[in-house]
């Protein structure tokens, strides 16, 4: 396995999904516990995450620790980041204004790049294998 390290969102790629419109997907093997790449945004409040959230139906926010969150609606990637209960990357914190998107387990070429959202109503809306048994 090849490991990336910070920055190397070269390797990320935009494209068509099976699980839900658009993913994200690895073009090179990386091996557990890697750095794939840096989650940046707008850096909000609670507040203005759950106003965004319902007023503008924003569904691009990563929690980034109890009162700090990143909006991520203008990134070209990170954005299309799908659920799957048998996901494959753990998002984790950086600092007060990023995170990192982190393999969660050996990753191959080609493979879309998932997180479970961790926030209840998915779970109905998920049909992951697991959520189908």
């Amino acid at each position: 396995m090849i490991e990336i390290i910070e920055d190397s969102e070269e390797y990320v790629i935009v494209k068509s999904s099976e699980i839900h419109g658009t993913g994200i997907f690895t073009s090179i093997d990386v091996s557990k516990d890697s750095k794939i790449m840096r989650i940046t945004g707008e850096v909000i409040t609670g507040n203005e995450c759950e106003r965004r959230e319902e007023e503008e139906n924003n569904v691009y926010i990563f929690c980034n620790d109890d009162d700090s969150y990143i909006d991520a609606i203008n990134t070209e990637k990170i954005k299309y980041i799908n659920h799957d209960c048998n996901y494959n990357r753990e998002v984790i914190e950086n600092d007060n204004e990023t995170l990192y998107l982190i393999a969660d387990r050996d990753i191959k070429a080609g493979e879309e790049l998932t997180i479970d959202y961790g926030y209840e109503d998915i779970y109905d809306e998920c049909r992951c294998e697991k959520c189908n048994r």
